[in-house]
């Protein structure tokens, strides 16, 4: 497979890879060096970054050493050209659409003049679907941030007690949420119980009556076609590209309706 490879060096943890990309959508992985070993041999590896439809694509840097990032356009047609460089400091906002704009996701008015989230009396802001692997990387601060932004938060680890009936309590809890938030990633894909909470989610968004937000986690398109073609195309947001707080911040404006 054909990649552009730009090798980084030794560099800090938590400086900024900036990845300027020009002509198709690509994949964009940084990998320390071991892990960009066996990704130039095909083998199985690990990675930051994802499909990224937007340029620049902002990734941060998790710990010092030696990384790399490789960019291709995993074996879809088209040419893609990349410039990369190190930016020292915080990681700056990135500026897109807000997801209150996206017409599919929002409606100011109902027919009879209710906002959509008052037309069914709902317990819980948003509902997490998630891998439990993926917990400690995204999914416990993206449930953390949303809760500082004043989001009742469905997510299992603030709701189960012991002795809780596990599928009754997530059945309500995806019956009682106006957004389903489905954390997309390798571990995902591999899960059944997932699998499950996806069902009930895309069921309530296909009947209108529940917003479905995936969040890609260090996937490629390819991947979640694979996995779901209908869930590829729609609106998302990607860890390779928000952080979570940017995220929690988007779904605030969304439900709350803030400027």
């Amino acid at each position: 497979m054909k990649f552009i490879h730009t090798d980084l060096g030794n560099i800090k943890g938590g400086e900024i890879v900036e990845i300027t990309l020009s002509g198709n959508a690509a994949n964009v992985r940084l990998m320390d060096n071991s892990n960009f070993q066996s990704y130039k041999s095909g083998r199985k590896h690990r990675f930051y970054g994802g499909h990224a439809k937007k340029s620049p694509v902002l990734l941060k840097v998790p710990r010092a050493g030696h990384w790399h990032v490789a960019i291709d356009t995993g074996g879809y047609s088209g040419r893609v050209n990349a410039s990369v460089r190190v930016l020292p400091g915080a990681l700056p906002a990135f500026r897109e659409a807000p997801l209150s704009s996206v017409p599919s996701l929002y409606q100011d008015h109902l027919e009879f003049g209710e906002s959509r989230f008052d037309a069914i009396e709902k317990e819980y802001d948003v509902f997490i679907s998630h891998a439990s692997d993926d917990k400690d990387e995204v999914v416990r601060p993206l449930a953390e941030a949303l809760k500082n932004e004043n989001i009742s938060v469905w997510y299992d680890e603030f709701e189960l007690r012991i002795g809780d009936s596990l599928r009754r309590k997530i059945d309500k809890g995806i019956a009682t949420s106006k957004v389903g938030l489905i954390v997309l990633s390798e571990k995902f894909f591999k899960k059944g119980w997932t699998n499950y909470e996806l069902d009930g989610l895309v069921t309530r968004h296909n009947t209108e009556e529940q917003i479905l937000l995936p969040i890609w986690h260090n996937v490629t398109r390819k991947q979640v076609i694979d996995f779901s073609p209908s869930l590829a195309d729609k609106v998302a947001r990607s860890t390779a590209i928000n952080t979570v707080e940017e995220i929690a911040s988007e779904i605030a404006e969304l439900i709350h309706g803030k400027e």
